[in-house]
């Protein structure tokens, strides 16, 4: 005698099976990506940097911060003690940057996430309601797109309190217009396939056709948007702490750059002191190039990314 599956089997099967799409999915997207030189370095360099950061406290600690308990003399050349010199309070600019990594990269991760969940949000809704909503929203996004984004998130950094959070706001909220656009194109491509019309008949409605539908096929371009979104958050927060708008209590890349201007290390030649962070930032800024054109490679083959 044959027995039916009951509901919790048949819901269990479902989610397994949703499981291995996605196992499969995820070991085919990197059996691709590997295939790309270029994008592995990247990785490579990005999971080193991470790393660093994340281990600062035990490779460095806290108080390599301190002014008062400054183990050096003011801006040291590189030596063995201080592998990279030291800075105008005598602090090690080895364990600065190490330090630094932290903030850099939460703030580039931070603010282009930001950034990417409001283009995406913007985006998808343009592109699904069409009509006069969508031209009003574009309107604002044109706006934006032609105002000059370092402009507006000094606006922003200037006006509101000096804090990591007001820098991640300042670059999230100017830096959205492009993901927009993009998503827009992306979701009036997904709204004309025959699976679309289908779920309306259904009687699909708003929400559903747009987070079951409409988003995860746009999430393989927000992804590679994100990617080459965060190394241009890290040089805009790297810009905004140069001209003195970044948080003065923590040490980032950017206000170590800002510290040698003050210090005065372009006129007296004190070369060691801007180069290890502008290298720096340099290095992760092209890491996350290389990531976001591999990925960009993969999900979308006919762009054609050289390897």
């Amino acid at each position: 005698m044959t027995t039916t599956p009951t509901a919790p089997t048949r819901t269990r099967s479902a989610g397994s099976l949703a499981w291995a799409r996605r196992r499969a999915s995820v070991a085919r997207f990197w059996r691709q990506y590997r295939r790309h030189r270029a994008g592995l370095a990247g990785l490579a360099g990005l999971a080193v940097i991470a790393l660093v950061a994340l281990a600062a406290p035990l490779l460095v600690g806290a108080d390599v911060q301190s002014v008062t308990n400054a183990p050096g003399t003011a801006l040291e050349s590189p030596s063995a003690a201080f592998p990279l010199g030291t800075d105008q309070f005598g602090r090690s600019l080895l364990g600065l940057l190490i330090w630094g990594a932290r903030i850099s990269l939460t703030v580039g991760l931070l603010a282009a996430a930001l950034s990417v969940a409001i283009g995406t949000l913007v985006g998808i809704l343009a592109g699904h309601y069409g009509g006069w909503i969508s031209t009003v929203v574009m309107r604002i996004t044109d706006w934006f797109l032609v105002m000059p984004a370092l402009v507006l998130a000094i606006v922003l950094a200037t006006v509101m309190s000096r804090s990591v959070w007001t820098v991640i706001l300042a670059i999230g909220v100017t830096s959205w217009p492009t993901t927009a656009r993009l998503v827009r194109a992306q979701t009036i491509a997904v709204e004309s396939r025959p699976y679309i019309e289908r779920a309306k008949a259904l009687g699909g409605g708003h929400g559903h056709i747009m987070s079951r539908h409409v988003l995860p096929n746009v999430m393989p371009l927000v992804l590679a948007q994100t990617t080459l979104g965060i190394s241009t958050a890290i040089l805009t927060e790297a810009t905004l702490a140069f001209l003195g708008l970044g948080d003065p209590t923590v040490v980032s890349w950017g206000g170590m750059l800002q510290d040698a201007r003050e210090a005065g290390a372009v006129s007296s030649g004190h070369w060691w002191y801007l180069a290890p962070p502008g290298i720096a930032i340099a290095m992760v800024a092209l890491a996350f190039t290389l990531c976001g054109r591999a990925v960009e490679s993969v999900l979308n083959p006919k762009l054609g990314v050289a390897r």
